[in-house]
């Protein structure tokens, strides 16, 4: 039995699955907030209940909203800010008495949809969380590549690529100016067509705005399309690099279908090569992947290929 655990800014899911893939216990309980020890503690207990009630003990991993430290093995990188700086990996093996896999929720999302989602078919895997963040994760031979600084797949916090007038940069949280984030994210799309509205705040979400734009709402419609033009630039700098065979959507901007199609189509203004080849696919597995994907760590064949091993000692 294999156990997984998405650690989210509002709830903590457990799932328990067995080898098949099929689900024998799904259950979630609010997130303590700012509180580390009730963390702590939560985590155990949605542990503890699941395999009392399956009675049976499972293998265990952990999605995060943030990443382990290559240097300290301290928790860097979490929107969730509790967690930044704590020893989340040892705390939590000393309590459950057991080995745990921890990696970044995004990481643990591509591996979801790579190992039995929408991306199974394929060895080359890269995928995108467009949500309220922008995250992403690189999975090969059904393995997550997790480089030395425990950062792959952070696309979103290079810059927009190919800027042009009617972009305009905005502060990220990171400290920098003009990260994909701020442009991709829900909350991104929505800052930006505020902007666009000569910076006239509106209560728009990024999905109203897209709904605005099937009626014909010149200022939504141009908004999309600058959003569509924006994300397509921003995977054209990752085709180019990683080349990947397919791009696996999650975040609640992927569930808007008609995205799919004019990105694709864009692409091919920008990518180094005379075609598209690389697919652009929705998440089999929707906000169920990160929990499933935590699962997955327990594999042997899967936590061996976690390529954290910290610095160099050469």
């Amino acid at each position: 039995m294999h156990l997984g655990v998405d650690l989210g800014g509002t709830k903590i899911e457990i799932i328990a699955m067995d080898s098949n893939s099929t689900t024998l216990l799904r259950e979630r309980c609010p997130t303590p907030q700012g509180s580390y020890p009730k963390t702590l503690e939560a985590i155990c207990q949605l542990v503890h209940q699941a395999e009392q009630k399956l009675n049976k003990t499972g293998t265990l991993g952990i999605g995060i909203p943030g990443c382990l430290s290559a240097e300290t093995g301290l928790v860097k990188n979490a929107n969730s800010t509790c967690l930044i700086g704590k020893p989340l990996k040892e705390d939590l093996e000393k309590r459950l008495q057991r080995p745990i896999n921890i990696a970044n929720d995004a990481d643990c999302f591509v591996l979801s949809e790579a190992i039995d989602g929408a991306a199974a078919q394929y060895n080359n895997v890269f995928g995108i969380i467009l949500g309220t963040g922008v995250g992403g994760g690189i999975v090969i031979n059904k393995h997550i590549i997790n480089g030395p600084n425990s950062i792959t797949g952070e696309w979103g916090h290079n810059p927009l690529p190919w800027l042009t007038e009617n972009d305009s940069v905005t502060p990220c949280y990171c400290g920098k100016k003009g990260c994909i984030e701020t442009f991709l994210s829900g909350p991104g799309m929505s800052q930006q067509y505020d902007i666009l509205n000569n910076k006239t705040p509106s209560t728009l979400n990024s999905e109203d705005i897209f709904k605005l734009s099937q009626s014909g709402h010149t200022l939504a419609t141009q908004s999309v399309n600058q959003y569509i033009d924006q994300l397509a630039r921003s995977l054209a700098s990752v085709i180019n690099i990683l080349d990947p065979e397919v791009i696996v959507f999650g975040g609640g901007l992927s569930n808007i279908d008609r995205l799919y199609a004019p990105v694709t189509h864009t692409l091919a203004g920008y990518i180094f090569s005379d075609a598209v080849n690389t697919k652009i696919v929705k998440a089999r597995y929707g906000d169920s992947s990160g929990v499933r994907g935590a699962a997955w760590l327990g594999k042997s064949e899967v936590s061996n290929s976690l390529l954290n091993t910290g610095p160099s000692t050469e």
